[in-house]
């Protein structure tokens, strides 16, 4: 498989890798549903399958490089690379457009999940009754999700590894934001801005030799909280590829029907057209994060106003989410034909 990847292909899933982690980080958004899109999830939930007992044993007897030609090393660094560009850059300036763009930001994520679904459900005959179900339950399930209430925050290091096994499923199961689970879970800005924003502090001060962060009692529990969440996330990772897998193999097209159902109903949680609700503690106080930003506690959506100019913006950028889409299945499609010219 490596020795058919070119050096441009390389670059496209480094890409790939960095779209996959923006999307992760967005709340609503489903990383999974760029490599479902992207036409490489198979392949990403296949090579972490092989994160198992034959690949242990290969490290015990100390065969190296046979591991990681096992485990398709280069497919799953490449994307990783991506992730971690993403993590610290990207992700970064979505950060920064949400909080000055939102309504922007958020339709041109509806439209790329709309040209998601279209592009999905034009290749895909419906076949059966178990399907048109399975398909239903996936967007019922996805439009639920929407609505329900997140708890409150909970720093629990056993709670923070199950945090960590549930929002990995954003990159495993297209359609269901892992983001947007850690919201429902009351961890979102404990565990994806407080405690990452531990690490980016604690590492810029290392790179200046100051280790004074040693002495920060408030910075270890947040670095412990990182490394057991990080923790969570590889074990469910690995776990539920094995799952998804064995779906795959057995039950594909009851399996692809539920995504694009999940897909589907994840549209509730990205509506452009919704009002913050902030987080309060007993008093009527909105809390803030260590950023300073509000706490948003949930949403609650409305219908446009076909009065204002920003509604039509706002459908302006959702046809450019859907173009966006549209480009990239097009763009793969004509280097694949290329390759087999």
């Amino acid at each position: 498989m490596e020795a058919t990847r070119t050096f441009t292909d390389k670059i496209l899933l480094v890409v790939k890798g960095i779209a996959m982690g923006a999307a992760n980080k967005v709340p609503g958004v489903s990383g999974g549903v760029v490599a479902f899109v992207a036409g490489f999830y198979e392949e990403f939930i296949y090579s972490l399958q092989k994160f198992n007992t034959k690949a242990l044993l290969l490290i015990v007897n100390g065969r190296f490089r046979s591991f990681l030609q096992y485990i398709n090393y280069k497919f799953i660094c490449l994307l990783i690379l991506g992730m971690i560009i993403s993590y610290f850059s990207v992700s970064k300036i979505l950060d920064y457009l949400i909080l000055k763009f939102e309504i922007y930001v958020w339709a041109t994520f509806f439209g790329m999940i709309l040209g998601s679904i279209y592009y999905l459900s034009k290749d895909f005959n419906l076949k059966s009754k178990s399907q048109i179900l399975f398909m239903t339950l996936g967007a019922v399930c996805g439009l639920l999700i929407s609505i329900l209430d997140p708890a409150t925050q909970n720093d629990n290091l056993w709670f923070v590894l199950l945090c960590g096994f549930v929002s990995v499923s954003g990159m495993t199961l297209p359609g269901l934001s892992g983001s947007f689970l850690l919201i429902l879970m009351g961890n979102y800005v404990l565990l994806l801005v407080d405690s990452v924003n531990a690490l980016y502090d604690t590492i810029a001060e290392i790179v200046q030799w100051d280790f004074s962060f040693t002495d920060n009692t408030q910075r270890l529990h947040l670095l412990k909280i990182l490394g057991v969440f990080t923790a969570g996330s590889i074990l469910g990772l690995v776990s539920i590829s094995h799952v998804l897998g064995y779906v795959l193999k057995r039950f594909r097209d009851i399996t692809f029907a539920t995504i694009i159902g999940f897909i589907t109903g994840s549209l509730g949680v990205v509506w452009p057209w919704k009002e913050k609700i902030l987080d309060r503690n007993n008093a009527g106080e909105i809390l803030y994060d260590s950023n300073n930003q509000p706490i948003i506690k949930n949403y609650r959506r409305f219908w446009p106003d076909f009065d204002t100019s920003s509604t039509y913006m706002a459908i302006f950028f959702i046809l450019i989410g859907v173009s966006i889409i549209l480009f990239l299945v097009w763009y793969d499609k004509r280097n694949k034909t290329k390759r087999h010219a």
